[in-house]
């Protein structure tokens, strides 16, 4: 069988870069198979707006080295800028609490990216909709695992089934997944108007989110996920995540439990640039107090 072609591309850094917290936004852990992320190497693979591909990224002091395979390809080698977050525009944050003075001053590297590309951000965040994260991380291990393709390249890793398999799919195979109907429902949904949906990385911002909030089972927060890894917005908030209001109260008010209410009130001074915010907290990995209640954890593949 013939190789792909491979193209590669050299590019001089100029502002401070770090791979890891860069792209973790996209990353689903080790045994995620569609990635493979440390702080000076990733290698990605996902479904442009262009086609398949499969893109590694190097850094070499301050030097960026890029291979890309796929039909995809030439336009996630044009596009890396984007991705790398390398027009992203720090200076917008003023940061006045002590603590976000000294995360940015010490995550420099962290740069809010792109990928634009919609379906590729959106169909993980459908899945993840009310579970908790290892519940699923399996259920998109099986859906680009068994029923998943190849990537293009050398890499050996996985895509999400096309849009239109995942159209097609019955029931009991998204059952076996562990999807129960409701989001089996709304995969299907975003797979009949992928086109359409794709489409929203061309349109403002407030069109974007409009479009996206206009199909049934989409709501802020799959929308607000969606905006933040593939349209580059630096405000998006995921309104109804189980753990990120904590997450900000204990970090910016010393409050060991708060509801989203409250969390929209913390990061009001921060308005415009709150998607950083929130992702200084990730990565600064702070532990918030666990007590009452967790996401339970849950299987309906075998019910």
């Amino acid at each position: 069988m013939a190789l792909e072609s491979e193209i590669r591309a050299t590019l001089t850094l100029e502002v401070p870069l770090d791979l890891g917290l860069t792209l973790g936004p996209l990353y689903r852990g080790p045994r995620d198979p569609t990635m493979r992320l440390h702080a000076r190497h990733a290698v990605r693979a996902w479904r442009s707006p262009h086609g398949a591909v499969t893109l590694e990224v190097e850094r070499d002091g301050d030097r960026l080295v890029a291979k890309a395979w796929g039909p995809g390809a030439e336009a996630a080698i044009a596009g890396l800028p984007a991705l790398l977050g390398l027009d992203d525009d720090p200076s917008a944050f003023r940061p006045a609490h002590p603590l976000l003075v000294e995360l940015a001053r010490r995550l420099q590297g962290l740069r809010l990216g792109r990928t634009d590309a919609v379906l590729d951000a959106l169909l993980p965040a459908i899945v993840e909709q009310k579970v908790a994260e290892p519940e699923a991380r399996a259920s998109l291990r099986h859906l680009e695992g068994p029923l998943g393709e190849p990537a293009p390249g050398p890499h050996g890793l996985r895509l999400m089934p096309p849009p239109e398999r995942l159209a097609a799919l019955p029931s009991w195979t998204y059952h076996q997944a562990g999807l129960e109907a409701r989001r089996a429902a709304t995969l299907r949904r975003v797979a009949h108007r992928a086109e359409w949906l794709e489409a929203t990385r061309l349109l403002p911002l407030e069109v974007a989110y409009r479009r996206l909030l206009s199909i049934p089972g989409i709501g802020p927060w799959t929308a607000a996920e969606v905006a933040s890894r593939a349209l580059g917005d630096p405000d998006a908030v995921s309104v109804g995540d189980f753990h990120l209001p904590s997450v900000v109260a204990w970090a910016l008010a010393g409050e060991a439990r708060a509801d989203d209410a409250r969390m929209l009130e913390l990061l009001e001074p921060y308005r415009g640039q709150r998607a950083r915010v929130i992702r200084l907290l990730e990565a600064s990995e702070m532990r918030v107090p666990r007590f009452g209640p967790r996401l339970p954890l849950r299987s309906i593949s075998s019910t």
